[in-house]
Parts: C-alpha cells; sequence; structure tokens
C-alpha cells in the first residue's frame, strides 16, 4: 500500500514539473508565487479526501493515514494538529483552495511515506530542485534579535522545540553545511545550523530565559525571517498606562510631489488628502479622539517631516494614506504596509522605491550618498523597531477591514522600508487604497461615494484596533493594582 502512495506521489512530482497532472495540475500564479488548486492534488493522489467549501475557513486533506489541516489565509498547517509552516500562505481565490507548490513539491512526499525520511529513495525527492542556504544573517534590535536564512528556493519549516534557554526550528530539505554564528547581544548567545537528515536544523541558543517568537516567509529573494523577543520588562505603573488618545493620518504626497497619476488624469495627491479629510472627520465622530493631518492642503511636506510631526504631538499611531501605481495597467487590490528592513517581495520593495523617490533629490549622488542612504535606513529601522509587532498588529487590522467592506483585490499586508514611516515612535502603517493606473480602479476612485467607503473601511479598522488597544490597557493597569484593591 505504501508502494502505492510513493508512486502516486512521484507521479504528481513529475506532472507538475511538466506543468500538468490529469485534469492539469497547473500552476497557479498568485501575488507573484507559484500555487496548485488542492482539488487536483487530491483528484491525483490514490485514496485522497479532501473538504474544501469555497466559504470556509479550514480545508482537510486525508491522504496516507494523516490529516492536514489548511486555513485560509494562513501560512501554517496541522500535519495530526502538528504545526507546519508553508513558504507561503494558503489563499482562496474565486472559490477555488490554492496551496503553495512547495506543499507539493517538499512537503506531500513525506507525509506521503509516514515519515520525515522520504528522501531520494522514494524517487519523489529528484523531481523538485534542492534548496540550498544562501545566507545566514541577524541583526539585533532592542526589543529583540532577527534571524534571517536566505535560500535559493522557497523553504518549508517547523519549530520543534521552544525552551526557556534555547529554540529549534527544523528547515525542510534545506542542503546547508553545518556553522555557528556568534551573537553575543546580551540576548542570543549563538546560533547554530546542523543537520538533519535530509533536512537542516537551526538552533538558537540563548544567554538567559527565552521570549516569543514571531515568524514569518518572504520571497525574491526567498527568506524565513525569525524575530525572537526579549523577555518582556514588568509592566509600567497604571498611573502610566493611558488609553488611546491621538492619531495622526497622513496623506501622501501633495504640492509639488503630485504621486501616481491614473490614465485620465488622477492625481494620488489629490485622492488621498480627500479620503483622509473624510477619514479623519469620521474618527472625531466614532472614536472620540484626537486627530492631526500632516498636511490639510495641497502643500509639499518632505517625509522626515512627517514622522516628527506624530513624534512632537506624542501620538499614539501613525497612518499614511497613498494610491498605488504599477506598469500593468490591470494591477489592482489595496495593500497594506509596515516598516522592515527585510522586504517582503520585489514588489514591496519597488513600491517602496516608489513612494520614496520623493526624498532621492535630498541624497548626495555616488557611492557616498547611498551608503548614507543605508545607515538611515537602518537608524529608522531600529527606531520603528519597538512598534514593529504593534504596527504589524495595526496593518492586520486595518487590511481585513477594507478587504472585507470593499470590492476589492486583497494583496496583503506587507512590509518594506518606507522612509515616511521611519523614525516614528508610534505603531505606523502606510495603506495603499488602490491602484491610479487601472482605468477600471481609477473610475471607482474618482466617485465620491467609494472614497467615502474607503474612509469607513480605514476607521472601521482603526475602531477595532482601539477596542484591542483600551482593553490591553485596562488589563495592564488592573494587574498593576494591589492585590487588596482588585
Amino acid at each position: 500500500m505504501r508502494t502505492g502512495r510513493f508512486a502516486a506521489v512521484a507521479v504528481v512530482l513529475l506532472l507538475l514539473s511538466r506543468g500538468e497532472a490529469g485534469g492539469g495540475l497547473l500552476r497557479v500564479a498568485h501575488e507573484g508565487r507559484p500555487y496548485v488548486e488542492l482539488r487536483r492534488v487530491a483528484a491525483d493522489l490514490d485514496g485522497a479526501a479532501l473538504e474544501a467549501r469555497p466559504a470556509s475557513t479550514r480545508a482537510r486533506l486525508r491522504v496516507a493515514g494523516q490529516v492536514i489541516t489548511f486555513t485560509r489565509n494562513w501560512a501554517r498547517i496541522l500535519v495530526n494538529d502538528s504545526p507546519l509552516v508553508l513558504d507561503a500562505p494558503v489563499r482562496v481565490k474565486r472559490g477555488v483552495w490554492l496551496v503553495p507548490e512547495s506543499f507539493v513539491a517538499r512537503v506531500l512526499p513525506r507525509l506521503a511515506a509516514g515519515t520525515s525520511l522520504v528522501g531520494a529513495q522514494a524517487g519523489a525527492r529528484t523531481a523538485a530542485a534542492e534548496v540550498a542556504l544562501e545566507e545566514l544573517r541577524f541583526r539585533s534590535y532592542p526589543s529583540f534579535t532577527r534571524v534571517v536564512v536566505e535560500t535559493s528556493g522557497p523553504l518549508p519549516y517547523r519549530i520543534e522545540a521552544h525552551g526557556p534557554r534555547e529554540a529549534s526550528i527544523r528547515l525542510i530539505g534545506l542542503a546547508a553545511q553545518a556553522q555557528v554564528e556568534e551573537i553575543r547581544d546580551g540576548f542570543v548567545d549563538e546560533v547554530r545550523l546542523e543537520r538533519a537528515g535530509v533536512d537542516a536544523l537551526l538552533r538558537v541558543i540563548f544567554e538567559g530565559m527565552a521570549g516569543t517568537t514571531r515568524t514569518m516567509t518572504l520571497a525574491d529573494p526567498h527568506r524565513v525571517v525569525l524575530d525572537f523577543a526579549r523577555p518582556t520588562e514588568p509592566g509600567p505603573p497604571a498611573e502610566e498606562v493611558t488609553p488611546l488618545r491621538t492619531i495622526v493620518l497622513d496623506a501622501g504626497h501633495g504640492g509639488t510631489d503630485a504621486g501616481a497619476v491614473g490614465p485620465s488624469g488622477l492625481l494620488e495627491k489629490e485622492l488621498v488628502l480627500d479620503v483622509t479629510r473624510r477619514a479623519a472627520k469620521l474618527v472625531e465622530e466614532r472614536l472620540g479622539v484626537k486627530v492631526l493631518l500632516t498636511r490639510d492642503a495641497d502643500s509639499f511636506v518632505p517625509l522626515p517631516d512627517r514622522t516628527s510631526f506624530a513624534n512632537r504631538a506624542r501620538a499614539d499611531l501613525f497612518v499614511s494614506i497613498h494610491a498605488n501605481a504599477h506598469r500593468e495597467t490591470m494591477t489592482d487590490g489595496v495593500e497594506t504596509y509596515f516598516l522592515s528592513s527585510e522586504a517582503t517581495d520585489s514588489e514591496a520593495r519597488q513600491v517602496a522605491a516608489l513612494e520614496n523617490g520623493v526624498v532621492r533629490p535630498e541624497s548626495p549622488s555616488g557611492r557616498g550618498g547611498a551608503t548614507k542612504d543605508i545607515v538611515r535606513t537602518i537608524l529608522w529601522d531600529l527606531a520603528q523597531s519597538e512598534f514593529q509587532t504593534e504596527s504589524s498588529r495595526l496593518a492586520e487590522i486595518v487590511h481585513d477591514s477594507m478587504t472585507r467592506s470593499l470590492r476589492i483585490g486583497n494583496r496583503g499586508v506587507k512590509q518594506a522600508g518606507f522612509y515616511v514611516l521611519g523614525g516614528a515612535a508610534m505603531p505606523a502603517v502606510l495603506i495603499e487604497v488602490g491602484f491610479v493606473t487601472n482605468p477600471k480602479e481609477e473610475r471607482r476612485l474618482r466617485d465620491t461615494r467609494y472614497r467615502d467607503e474607503i474612509a469607513r473601511a480605514i476607521v472601521t479598522g482603526l475602531a477595532e484596533y482601539k477596542r484591542n488597544w483600551d482593553a490591553r490597557t485596562r488589563a495592564a493597569g488592573e494587574l498593576s493594582l494591589p492585590a487588596k484593591t482588585r
């Protein structure tokens, strides 16, 4: 029976390498990454059973005695209740469940074998190119240490252990030589990469107690990013815990900087100023907090001055509102960003470069200017690092609100090096509300009613984030009170 399963998986992999399988196990490009349809994967596996309803949050594939649970928009899957992280999230597009191609090429053979050592003996591994280590690097921040594993291809992984002094992450199918990187930043002592059969094992040794771990997979180049948070310090006294009171809304571009321009002449600077004003009015009405605008007219405001303004105002949140552009005019959708030196992919870097373009004349030309640019990015990245988790949380909540409310494509939450977010001493995000370069989307963005919808969607997300913020504030205040007063 197991031989039959091996053969079925090998056939799927062989057909995948040709770009076809049965009814057509074709690669589907989604968000710039290769996916395959889950139902066609199941159809080409003997004895496989699939439960995947279009409207459901989860799908289940039963194969070779294993139950694999997929969650919409999550990269983490469950194999018999054991978590495994794919190199990209599972998606549902037009009612069809899509899984990253690497699930078929690298994970499925192991699951079909009923062991983690399928390897070349099963005949399936030869159908998938071996993933090689390109670079193992790290960076220390005030609140966490980041370890980045850059590879030649997509890489599934699994956190196998996370104890008080050590964490170990299995990098599935990674070809790499053993190596040791000394960090010794007062939190992480060293990182060891070791062979573990056909996989690699990344061991992170802490100097003291370990905190929480946040993981993500990025592309172009392919990376597994692991953020190890320092153990949290005791919370501040109750009188220092304050509710969310001030939000700065930033309308991108302005004045001599028009931003993106649509095919019929819609200017990004005018669109986003109008949306920002509408959002500001709703925030004051619905949230009861102070709203400040970095610009309330068609004026040019240098990027560094925008977050400096927010810092001087001691704002609790900074939200920059923009509209997107792309050389392919049919590109559409909404995406939300937070600041990071590790851009999600090349498209995220290109969006950041487009939005950062206004500061280029300020930088000296030549090699020295490039060096200063890198230094500035690192310094701003460090400044924002304390708020990166909150910025990510804010981005997810606002983005989910927009994709739920608007009839628009979901391009996801991403990260990149936006200058306008650099140096913000508070959670900060940048929202791209749509593509003015798409003729159909440009027409919608001209509609005042649709602009109201965008503003309401943004404010609904901010309201949800504020509720979470206030709940955590109350909880922190209660914990800091003496027991007899609770």
